[in-house]
């Protein structure tokens, strides 16, 4: 399973969710859905007009606006957090990523709702959720059971430095079959969790883990934000990310325990603003800045959205806001699969309206689509299908294809006509 669909055990355990009532509210101001999810977009920086520097200044100010860009191993194309940062920032390269990891120290690895790559200058508001990891069941228990190993590791990378997991796949008679490669490796991931070490690099997409104080620039703040301070941070993080999200939500995408407290805070010093849109029941809330620059429509924009973008990674959100049913259904035996193995959202103009699974087959440098899917009732085509050619050929060339072919659309008498214009131009 890739490690970014497994659920971190704070976010059940030491992260318990508090009742779902909303804050107290001092005024609310009604939207247009039309207006919040031009928001929503906009905030996100898909909108065309929200402009980053070039290289891999203009990546870390991606990173920044996001808050986290998730991590996944899935590599039916280019990796998530690659795809992520190349849709909000289309001058970008994964050596960029890596650089700004490795040498640069612009942005880190921990959890936000999901293993994530997270600004550097965001690192004390981790702190208090790393030293709650000690406590996690899992981590505790093996800590336990395993006393003896944890510190062998830790000790070894101490006085010899970077290392990878693969550092310790051997035996011998002087060291003991504990330096198993698997042990060893859950070692590495219990002290990563604690904070006791940090991903330093990666090695052909391989967790290269160091001590802090070789990691952590000396210019960034090291003192750990307090519970409250860090709950507040990640409840604003999470409407600067979003444009406007109910309460349940901001605590979804950081695991955030003290949103309600957080939000009520920021409601009271004025910071954000409680928000009721068209057609929702629940009450949304959207910083006081966001709302003061509300976006005109934006048109002729179109992204091939990664299933773990920050826009879509909320399904439920996605839905009530977009009335876009999407679920990923890579885990779905074949035979049950509606839509395709790894469908991409297709975004255009201010509205989901199909998806798409592809398939880069590098060896023929072919990128394949397999399949797209548009939803019902959508009909502007015309306009569509060659903003649709261009935004293929452009993401073919990100994947490393040279050319395009698709197999399969819903409705069927697309395809024709999209392989025509995708071969002229």
């Amino acid at each position: 399973m890739p490690q970014s669909s497994r659920t971190p055990l704070y976010m059940e355990q030491y992260f318990p969710m508090a009742k779902n009532a909303p804050p107290q509210n001092k005024t609310k101001k009604t939207l247009p859905l039309t207006t919040a999810r031009r928001l929503s977009i906009r905030t996100q920086g898909l909108d065309n007009h929200t402009p980053v520097s070039s290289g891999k200044e203009g990546t870390t100010q991606v990173v920044e606006r996001l808050g986290y860009v998730q991590i996944d191993t899935i590599a039916v194309i280019e990796r998530a957090h690659d795809h992520i940062l190349w849709n909000h920032h289309p001058g970008f390269t994964s050596d960029m990523l890596g650089e700004l990891l490795a040498i640069d120290r612009r942005v880190f690895e921990y959890w936000a709702h999901a293993a994530a790559y997270v600004p550097m200058a965001d690192y004390r508001y981790y702190l208090p959720r790393m030293a709650t990891a000690h406590n996690w069941r899992r981590e505790s228990l093996f800590r336990k059971e395993n006393k003896k190993l944890v510190k062998e590791v830790y000790e070894r990378i101490r006085h010899e430095g970077a290392m990878a997991s693969a550092d310790f796949d051997y035996q011998d008679a002087k060291r003991g079959t504990w330096w198993d490669w698997k042990p060893a490796k859950r070692a590495l991931e219990v002290l990563f969790n604690t904070g006791e070490l940090m991903v330093s690099a990666r090695h052909r997409f391989q967790r290269v883990y160091d001590l802090p104080e070789r990691v952590v620039p000396g210019h960034v703040n090291t003192q750990a934000a307090t519970p409250d301070e860090a709950a507040r941070h990640f409840a604003s993080r999470a409407l600067s990310t979003l444009g406007l999200a109910s309460l349940p939500q901001i605590r979804k995408l950081y695991a955030n325990h003290g949103a309600r407290k957080a939000l009520d805070d920021l409601l009271e010093a004025d910071e954000a603003v409680a928000v009721q849109i068209e057609n929702q029941e629940a009450p949304y809330y959207a910083l006081t800045a966001t709302l003061n620059n509300t976006p005109r429509q934006q048109k002729n924009h179109l992204h091939l959205l990664s299933p773990f973008d920050n826009i879509t990674i909320d399904r439920d959100r996605l839905l009530d806001l977009f009335d876009f049913h999407y679920r990923i259904e890579c885990y779905t035996p074949a035979p049950k699969r509606q839509y395709g193995y790894f469908t991409l959202p297709i975004l255009w103009n201010g509205s989901f309206i199909g998806r798409l699974d592809p398939k880069a087959e590098r060896k023929s440098q072919t990128f394949l689509v397999r399949n797209i899917v548009f939803e019902p009732g959508f009909k502007d085509y015309d306009a569509l299908l060659p903003a649709l050619a261009k935004a293929l050929h452009r993401f073919a060339a990100f994947n490393g294809c040279t050319s395009i072919r698709v197999e399969r659309t819903k409705p069927g008498n697309f395809k024709t006509p999209l392989n025509r214009i995708l071969k002229n131009n």
